[in-house]
């Protein structure tokens, strides 16, 4: 008996370190968390965006706000800022340097706290030369004839193997040529060109 007791206690030993050596696993909001720093590093902020803006040691000068339709948000003291079209951390900075004027080596945090413009910057646009030009939410999976399709396919005008497909890369736009009657009419999905988010489609009108 007292050699199965050193056992029993050895066992619980092992259990017990065991379980202080598994990292903790994180609670949901600091996953949150996490996820809102990865998201705010390179996110530029739009229109009803809401952001809040937090000046340390001065709780009078903190405020939470909606981007307005003209891409600014109001701080006290200062007055409008833009926002619109720039990180959280550029507004930090450019409000900073503002209240510079009236406190000594302000501490400036800009948070994002609801991002309601995403929904346009993840659209896909079919214009031109369709039934009825649509802006559409991205799918996975969704290819330009989907896209097409949804847009209520080609008029009787569209010349539709002169199709563009238009993404923006970084500071540049790519054009890709679609076949879009050979995609219809002959079913030649070679120019099927999976979509991306923010992809703009242009169906032409025929040259008489």
């Amino acid at each position: 008996m007292k050699g199965l007791g050193w056992i029993i206690v050895a066992a619980m030993t092992l259990i017990v370190s065991g379980c202080e050596s598994v990292g903790r696993v994180p609670d949901s909001a600091e996953v949150g968390t996490q996820r809102s720093a990865s998201i705010e590093g390179d996110y530029r902020i739009g229109v009803d965006d809401r952001v809040q803006v937090t000046v340390w040691r001065n709780p009078e000068l903190s405020v939470t706000a909606p981007v307005r339709p003209d891409g600014k948000i109001s701080v006290p003291i200062i007055g409008d800022v833009e926002a619109g079209g720039r990180t959280p951390s550029e507004v930090a900075e450019i409000i900073k340097s503002r209240l510079s004027a009236y406190i000594r080596e302000p501490n400036v945090a800009v948070i994002l706290t609801e991002l309601r413009s995403h929904e346009f910057l993840s659209r896909v646009r079919v214009t031109g030369a369709v039934r009825t030009p649509r802006s559409i939410p991205h799918r996975q999976g969704m290819t330009v004839l989907d896209a097409v399709l949804e847009a209520g396919g080609t008029n009787d005008f569209a010349s539709p193997n002169r199709t563009k497909l238009y993404r923006k890369v970084k500071d540049k736009v790519d054009v890709f040529d679609v076949d879009l009657g050979d995609i219809l009419k002959k079913g030649r999905l070679e120019t099927n060109l999976l979509l991306r988010p923010g992809d703009v489609i242009t169906v032409p009108e025929r040259l008489f």
